[in-house]
């Protein structure tokens, strides 16, 4: 036979088990509760998952793009023509990470 010991709580907790518990004993469905959130705690893990990744990864494309914009048109604005070659591999870049078509034209 298993030990036994008495834990005292508030009335409302008793309440809320009573409420909750449906056919299982109150020590049934205390234990159930706890095996239940240990489990969880078990489950949960450090890190990101696929999809916050690839949403990290396409902002990150996306603000690189921005930044690769910003710099050709303060260039242009400021009089500086970029080389045949030099302008071809920003704007390869800029499409590389999928840039609207309408900023490459607009650069050019």
């Amino acid at each position: 036979m298993s030990e036994k010991r008495m834990l005292i709580v508030e009335a409302e907790v008793v309440n809320r088990v009573d409420d909750n518990r449906g056919d299982m004993g109150r020590s049934d469905f205390i234990n159930f509760l706890i095996d239940n959130q240990l489990r969880e705690e078990s489950k949960r893990r450090d890190g990101v998952s696929r999809e916050e990744f690839e949403q990290f990864q396409e902002g990150t494309k996306e603000l690189l793009r921005k930044f690769l914009e910003f710099f050709i048109s303060y260039g242009l604005e400021l009089g500086k023509q970029p080389g045949d070659d030099e302008f071809e591999r920003l704007s390869e870049k800029l499409q590389a990470l999928g840039a609207p078509q309408r900023y490459s034209e607009e650069v050019r």
